[in-house]
């Protein structure tokens, strides 16, 4: 068989040679896609411990070295690879079909867990049956894999030809599963919520528009899950969360995707200290669990070290100390001098917290974490309680970890008449031509006036996950979004 061709001017050829094996299998009487394998079988990990015992196992053939009337070859599945060796002596007749089997194809096998005279556990095979044939190369060494673009679009092929890049979404499966158990732990609840929202809300993003035909209106898909949560507290529920996909109409890069997973929790009769410390637990569960134990992070060129404990960092001061400004009192157009002198595109900047915002986010580069950052401006938060001691900031932190924002924790707003103000205020900026300011929400005020306990909510999405693996965005996700395109062979074999 040897090793697989590249796709391009051979793949129609391969596909074609392929084709005819798969004619010759259903000449014989082979069905090339059966619905199972007809023995119970058994995990290769675990199978390789039984030395000397019949064993079925199943898997993808991943190599294959013919010696005559002698084939060795490798099957490898989920748990595991191991070798099989195939002889005609044991085989008969049947082992002539073995070559219209191709590296790719799944296959079952049974026999006897030996161990060769190399000391390679092998299955000594009696029986074998086909269970996939596969029509294209498997790119066990094929250049071509490693681009980027390439391995985004196949992403099943990157899977099984890079451990690391496998074992990477295992990860981001028990990253979100330890989230659940930590919360179940404390008692919280999760509940599904809609995607579809008439008045996107919970955060400053532009949002996907569609048209559901059978109301005939049109739905946002949401941007956050917190202000359904939070109708879920005003309903008589005090610990809820929800991990789902949350959607923003805005650029792909290193760190942002349109379409991510993220997760939120509201919990009643609390304030932004307990979460705070909360936020500390959950962090140290996820460094257990998810990673070993690990402390010490290696994440966009900075060294992070949480075993050293949260730094508290002011967001009035670090904006002093930086630029010289008091971020509480500072006027428009003296903002924009700033943002010139310290050469920060002011671009589509149109008011004072955009330009803030884009102040903060320079000033932030710097810091290796793990930190919070601490009493923002009143301005920057439309959706959190200010401070008893003082009116120009609210109760909120947020993680900052080699130079980002990684979520956003906060004491809410539960008085109906400062929360329509609030919003009133952001729907202003909005019909001045802002896309990211939030939306008037009156269902949610209304809410608030039949009432909502104190509470404090977090979110943070899969972005947490991106930074503790050091991977960009669309090296965290098994399948991101990209331009949809199809090659000139694929158009060609099937008439496109």
């Amino acid at each position: 068989m040897g090793n697989p061709a590249p796709p391009g001017s051979r793949l129609e050829e391969i596909r074609r040679v392929r084709m005819d094996k798969l004619s010759k299998l259903r000449s014989l009487g082979v069905d090339p896609y059966p619905s199972k394998y007809s023995k119970v079988l058994t995990p290769i990990a675990s199978a390789r411990t039984k030395l000397n015992q019949e064993v079925s196992v199943a898997g993808r053939i991943w190599r294959w070295r013919e010696h005559g009337h002698v084939i060795f070859a490798d099957l490898k599945d989920a748990s595991g690879q191991v070798q099989l060796l195939l002889q005609k002596k044991i085989l008969g007749d049947k082992f002539s079909r073995l070559k219209l089997f191709d590296v790719g194809d799944f296959m079952g096998v049974s026999g006897t867990m030996v161990t060769t005279q190399a000391g390679e556990t092998t299955v000594d095979v009696s029986h074998f049956e086909l269970l996939s044939k596969t029509l294209r190369p498997f790119p066990d060494q094929w250049d071509g894999l490693k681009d980027k673009e390439t391995r985004f679009r196949r992403r099943y092929l990157d899977t099984n030809i890079n451990p690391e890049v496998r074992d990477r979404f295992i990860r981001r499966s028990r990253f979100w599963e330890a989230h659940r158990d930590f919360f179940k732990d404390r008692g919280f609840i999760e509940i599904n919520i809609p995607v579809l929202e008439h008045i996107p809300g919970g955060g400053d993003a532009k949002p996907f528009v569609t048209h559901m035909d059978a109301i005939d209106q049109d739905f946002y898909l949401r941007i956050s899950q917190e202000l359904f949560l939070k109708r879920l507290i005003g309903g008589g529920y005090e610990k809820v969360y929800e991990i789902g996909p949350r959607f923003r109409n805005e650029g792909l890069s290193d760190e942002h995707l349109p379409e991510h997973i993220a997760m939120e929790f509201y919990w009643a009769y609390a304030d932004w200290k307990d979460g705070m410390q909360m936020i500390k637990d959950l962090f140290q569960h996820i460094q257990k669990h998810v990673y070993d134990n690990k402390k010490k992070f290696s994440i966009r060129g900075f060294d992070v070290d949480f075993s050293q404990g949260w730094q508290t960092i002011d967001f009035g001061g670090l904006i002093r100390s930086r630029y010289g400004l008091d971020v509480y009192h500072a006027d428009f157009d003296n903002l924009k001098k700033t943002l010139t002198k310290f050469n920060i595109p002011v671009g589509k900047i149109k008011n004072i917290p955009r330009a803030v915002d884009a102040l903060w986010k320079e000033a932030r580069k710097s810091i290796a974490g793990p930190a919070f950052l601490i009493n923002h401006p009143k301005f920057l938060s439309p959706l959190q309680k200010p401070s008893p001691g003082n009116p120009d900031i609210v109760e909120r932190f947020q993680p900052i970890i080699a130079g980002s924002e990684l979520g956003n924790g906060w004491t809410e707003v539960n008085d109906p008449v400062d929360q329509f103000k609030r919003f009133s205020e952001q729907q202003k900026m909005r019909d001045a031509g802002d896309e990211e300011a939030q939306w008037l929400d009156i269902d949610y005020v209304e809410m608030l006036e039949y009432g909502m306990p104190p509470t404090f909510g977090y979110g943070h999405s899969e972005r947490v996950f991106w930074f503790l693996e050091d991977v960009s965005a669309r090296e965290g996700v098994p399948f991101p979004q990209l331009r949809f395109e199809l090659e000139e062979a694929t158009k060609k074999i099937y008439g496109l």
